[in-house]
């Protein structure tokens, strides 16, 4: 929804519940802030592991997560303002779930790597 719309639509909320919203959307943003910090860390300081290209695939990786997540918050912002607007269930959203698998996996890749990289 486009925020100069979201007083269109529905009624006025308790404004606790705006402002909560608005935290979240606030965290979601700062984790964006922090993949994007960690990817560019990656490709700037530490040393090449031993598979060419690793480190720049990872920063880039991280950087790529960071911008999806920043546009995932104002999607999940804009589509929770409008549920709490009508008065409606919040909808469900499986991408936290499928961030940290993300991360999780990208923690197992950097632990190998740095395995590999320790033995060359």
């Amino acid at each position: 929804m486009d925020p100069t719309e979201q007083g269109r639509v529905g009624g006025t909320p308790d404004y606790r519940y705006s402002l909560a919203n608005e935290r979240t959307f606030l965290a979601w943003t700062r984790t964006s802030l922090a993949l994007i910090a960690g990817g560019l860390a990656i490709a700037n300081l530490l040393p090449e592991f031993g598979l060419p290209y690793l480190r720049e695939g990872l920063a880039v990786a991280l950087m790529l997560l960071g911008g999806v997540v920043a546009v995932r918050a104002v999607d999940h912002w804009s589509r929770n303002e409008r549920a709490i607007r009508l008065g409606q269930p919040l909808p469900v959203s499986r991408f936290p779930a499928v961030l940290a698998i993300l991360l999780g996996l990208g923690a197992l890749v950097l632990i190998v790597a740095t395995v590999i990289g320790f033995r060359h």
